[in-house]
């Protein structure tokens, strides 16, 4: 088994690292040059920049943001967020990010997904999926959450992979921000699915949390934010939790 990868997420509003609950009530959790290179001084192996708001509002990530982490980070990050194109990830990627992260806009364009994997490479690309629970299926959700795609998710996952995704992005509505743990059952559902990497995201608010996600879900990585921002648990202690559940980390 590799190296399970904690990974502390930056979604980012007006220039400021910010958290929700189920994508909305969001609050401010500060400022991402300063979070990135605690996160790297900490021992993240990766961080996820996502600007939350880009695709609602139609516009591109803010190329400034990703400056300013790259910067401070001394990590790898992917970042995600109204990227639409091949171009843009090859701006983005320029800037210093590691990866790039696209999930509105592979469902519209799947061919995207394959375009960016033959230009850049799949370990430099992410598909993020976002999805609840419908009726006797797991639903695709696009434009941050907020609609329905029509698209079965654990269908969608295999199909991402064979384009060419490098790992998911896999983010629980129902369980974002809750601190009530990652959802399980659809995490574990994609991971069987698909042979590349599976990153848990969403709902983590205990250490046994990270654990669950990877003993139950069989993610290979696991990303949390307000556990990380409000300083509940830090990377460290997180490490040293799975380490004592006999998965290994980088320590």
């Amino acid at each position: 088994m590799d190296p399970i990868r904690v990974i502390p997420c930056l979604d980012m509003r007006d220039g400021r690292v910010v958290k929700g609950v189920k994508f909305v009530e969001i609050r401010d959790a500060g400022d991402p040059a300063e979070a990135a290179a605690a996160y790297s001084e900490q021992g993240a192996d990766e961080l996820v920049m996502l600007d939350i708001t880009a695709t609602i509002e139609a516009r591109a990530t803010r190329r400034e943001w990703i400056t300013k982490v790259a910067a401070a980070a001394t990590v790898p990050f992917a970042v995600g967020g109204g990227i639409a194109s091949v171009e843009d990830m090859e701006e983005i990627l320029g800037l210093g990010a590691a990866k790039v992260s696209i999930n509105t806009a592979a469902v519209r364009n799947p061919n995207l997904v394959r375009q960016a994997a033959d230009a850049f490479g799949s370990g430099r690309l992410v598909v993020a999926v976002d999805g609840e629970q419908g009726e006797g299926r797991f639903e695709v959700l696009i434009k941050g959450g907020q609609e329905r795609a029509g698209l079965d998710l654990v269908e969608w996952a295999k199909q991402v992979e064979q384009l060419g995704a490098g790992e998911i992005l896999l983010t629980s509505k129902d369980a974002d921000g809750t601190k009530d743990g990652y959802d399980i059952p659809m995490t574990r559902a994609v991971a069987d699915a698909v042979s590349i990497p599976i990153t848990a995201s969403g709902g983590c608010g205990t250490l046994e949390h990270f654990a669950e996600a990877v003993l139950e879900a069989k993610a290979a990585a696991v990303l949390a934010a307000s556990v990380f921002h409000f300083g509940e648990i830090t990377v460290p202690q997180v490490k040293e939790h799975l380490q004592s559940k006999g998965l290994p980390v980088r320590l």
